[in-house]
């Protein structure tokens, strides 16, 4: 199992490691999304895809349902875990809730950059505790179209937000950025080679559901326009053969 995850300095975060090398890649950036409401559930996949499968992201709705034991016990046996919490708090909290995720060992954890520099910057520097961690930014939630940023006061379209975005967080030291598969090639261009770049909203078909997403693309698009991670969700988890599927994804990398 190979679940290497690119580490940056968190002394220096302009000299992190370069993340362009992707002859492993289909091993440490395919990310399977446990969104379940039970521990059973997810526990059900995880051991279906057995060794197939070095990374799973927790969300706030199985976080909430089944506690933080299942994220500290996935990491015990090996797993990378990305915590996605997209927290959008007062700074102490962030930072507060950013040490308990380093505690659990996870390897990812989100917070909003839309709630700005001191945000973010708290929990890059609660990360420094925890050589593991890395903070990524989520820019623009991939639900949301050019309308919903009307809605709240942008005027501009979701790819100008994202950069916008996506600059505020390497200002304020993140190790990457979230963002959906159709903003990756301008975030790569921005971002240079070493940032993470991790995309939900990945489809194994271009006209398969989406699930949600309003800006989804295929994992193979994604990683040809730079992605270093790729997260799915139903496509394997309600996949008749779910190991067939994640093999899908992993030869997409190329």
């Amino acid at each position: 199992m190979n679940t290497d995850l690119p580490h940056a300095d968190h002394a220096d975060h302009g000299d992190s490691s370069d993340t362009s090398d992707t002859s492993d890649r289909g091993d440490r950036g395919v990310i399977v999304a446990l969104d379940f409401d039970n521990r059973g559930a997810a526990e059900a996949l995880v051991e279906r895809l057995g060794d197939a499968c070095g990374f799973y992201k927790i969300g706030l709705e199985l976080l909430t349902a089944a506690g933080p034991g299942l994220a500290r016990d996935l990491v015990g046996r090996g797993y990378e875990v990305f915590l996605d919490l997209k927290l959008f708090e007062i700074p102490n909290s962030v930072a507060g809730a950013v040490r308990a995720a380093g505690a659990l060992g996870a390897s990812l954890v989100t917070v909003h950059a839309m709630g700005g520099t001191g945000i973010m910057s708290a929990a890059v520097e609660a990360a420094r505790e925890f050589p593991r961690l890395r903070v990524l930014a989520l820019t623009v939630v991939t639900s949301m179209t050019g309308s919903d940023l009307a809605d709240i006061g942008v005027a501009a379209d979701t790819e100008e937000q994202v950069l916008r975005l996506a600059r505020l967080a390497v200002g304020a030291g993140c190790d990457g950025v979230i963002a959906s598969p159709r903003e990756v090639g301008a975030l790569r261009g921005l971002l240079g080679p070493d940032r993470l770049i991790v995309t939900p909203g990945v489809v194994l078909e271009p006209e398969g559901p989406a699930g949600g997403h309003a800006r989804p693309g295929t994992p193979r698009a994604a990683f040809a326009a730079g992605a270093s991670h790729v997260v799915v969700g139903r496509s394997v988890a309600r996949a008749a053969d779910p190991v067939a599927a994640l093999r899908r994804v992993r030869a997409a990398a190329g």
